[in-house]
């Protein structure tokens, strides 16, 4: 006892010491230093996939990592202990608290990722099968649709970095530390003390809008693709988007996304291949490109339609707290957002680029529908076998966050909870999971606009979620860390976002509101 007495009070003369010194060098040295991370502690799963484990941090808010005595007390490598809010704040170098499950035992297993394998999980957020409808938004917005594409992964880099740098906090002694470990933590610490819970609320309803709203997506391509495929056929697009739905309602069965991942490589090398026999059909027709139809003008009434659609294109930042917690370096995570920003604005720019030059003003919303119809059977069918194998993930990721606010929230749910004590699926929670697959077809059938749907859902969501709430919460919650410059990028990212996304859900919406009105198909 008198050497562990010894002991502490040695380290806390050196870290008085030293503290000023720290702080010092810290303030000098700028955002960047301020944004140095620690190694990650075990997390939740990684994007969808394992979007369970996300969705129960979610409900349950910040993992306070309480000392329960000296003897157990978290150390800073080569730093030794900490004190004052060491107490609730989880170190960025030690083995943090890990998320507890259900049965009440520590999930300690949970392997950690490269910097890679991150970047992966990021690159097929972003460059997934809605970079189909880009051609459509240079079709209304010409030079400024291009610009657009590269302001919008400049941007949704930016906000991705500043959201994950609301997830720490400077401890007494200048050094940063992971307090928080999701988006619902982040919202809820800016709305607390008065409203602890508000924040977290909503983005829960964003975060299940756009859920669901994809995959509405989905339901909406596929039933587009086939008819387009096989115009020859009697089946209209709304009985080939009951048919995707009939295949998609084993959907509800599902426990876990173990049985649906391995088909994400599946989806992987469907993209690809179909990336590149549209490009090399462009390609094949580059003698008659319409440079001339590309404008430095714009289309009042539908560009902002093309906002939502091109911000939806870039949507990754609710899982990236979860991302960045499981990687084996956290510091390469900045690195790690770059080049994937900078590899998907570079592909998606060119793809719209020269998909447009290829049709010009007969382009259409989604981009195979272009193609002769020999190669669009064969385009499209792999783009339904996309769409059909990705829906799940977005699927199952709405109903585990609507199963834990409404059923499983800790004995606060409103609900009773719709699994038995053996874990076993109630019949009325199956119920309402084929209700959801039936609300997705029910909303394709009646809303089966594919671009409008799109910038609906980049401009409602896609834009609070990439660029109005990362640079509020930025503020508010690392105002007394940050520069000049780095106020004025947040001040100008929400003024930009706002108008963005307030003019674009008009116009989308009135843009249904006609095509219902006058039954425009396309």
């Amino acid at each position: 006892m008198a050497h562990l007495i010894r002991h502490k009070l040695s380290n806390k003369l050196t870290n008085a010491a030293h503290t000023v010194s720290n702080k010092s060098q810290a303030k000098v040295s700028g955002v960047f230093a301020r944004l140095g991370f620690q190694a990650a502690t075990d997390e939740e799963g990684v994007g969808f996939a394992e979007c369970d484990d996300l969705d129960y941090d979610y409900r349950h808010g910040m993992q306070m990592d309480v000392l329960q005595g000296e003897e157990e007390g978290g150390q800073l490598e080569g730093e030794g202990e900490l004190d004052g809010d060491s107490h609730y704040q989880r170190d960025g170098t030690g083995r943090g608290p890990s998320s507890l499950k259900t049965g009440g035992s520590l999930d300690e297993d949970k392997p950690q990722i490269t910097t890679w394998e991150a970047g992966w999980n990021v690159t097929n957020a972003i460059q997934g099968m809605f970079v189909l409808g880009l051609p459509y938004a240079i079709l209304h917005g010409g030079y400024l649709g291009l610009f657009l594409i590269i302001f919008a992964a400049v941007v949704c880099c930016y906000t991705g970095k500043i959201l994950i740098a609301c997830l720490y906090e400077d401890n007494e002694d200048g050094i940063k530390v992971r307090v928080r470990d999701s988006y619902v933590d982040i919202a809820n610490a800016c709305c607390a003390p008065r409203f602890p819970a508000l924040g977290g609320h909503v983005v829960n309803v964003a975060q299940i809008i756009e859920l669901v709203m994809t995959c509405i997506l989905y339901v909406v391509v596929s039933g587009n693709l086939m008819v387009n495929s096989f115009p020859g056929f009697p089946i209209s697009q709304k009985a080939w988007s009951v048919l995707a739905t009939v295949a998609l309602l084993p959907c509800a069965f599902l426990k876990n996304l173990k049985a649906v991942s391995k088909f994400s490589l599946l989806c992987t090398v469907a993209h690809f291949i179909i990336n590149i026999l549209v490009i090399a059909y462009c390609l094949s027709r580059a003698r008659d490109w319409a440079w001339d139809k590309v404008k430095f003008y714009i289309d009042v009434k539908k560009f902002p339609i093309s906002i939502g659609i091109i911000v939806f294109s870039y949507t990754s930042q609710i899982f990236l707290p979860s991302l960045e917690g499981n990687m084996q370096k956290p510091s390469e995570f900045h690195c790690m957002m770059e080049w994937t920003h900078i590899a998907a604005c570079v592909l998606k720019g060119l793809f719209a680029l020269v998909a447009y030059l290829t049709w010009a003003d007969a382009t259409k919303e989604v981009i195979t529908d272009n193609l002769p119809s020999t190669i669009r059977a064969v385009v499209n069918l792999f783009l339904v076998s996309k769409a059909l194998l990705s829906y799940p993930l977005p699927f199952f990721a709405a109903v585990e966050v609507l199963e834990k606010s409404f059923f499983q929230d800790g004995g606060r749910a409103i609900f009773p909870d719709c699994y038995g004590p053996n874990g076993q699926l109630k019949s009325w929670g199956l119920g309402l999971r084929i209700g959801l697959v039936v609300f997705t077809l029910l909303m394709a059938v009646f809303v089966p606009h594919f671009a409008l749907l799109m910038g609906l859902t980049g401009s409602l969501t896609g834009a609070g979620l990439c660029f109005l709430l990362p640079s509020l919460f930025h503020l508010k919650l690392q105002w007394r860390n940050l520069l000049w410059h780095h106020v004025f990028f947040d001040v100008a990212i929400f003024v930009i976002g706002g108008i963005c996304a307030i003019s674009g859900f008009i116009h989308s919406v009135e843009g249904l509101i006609e095509a219902y009105r006058y039954n425009i198909h396309d």
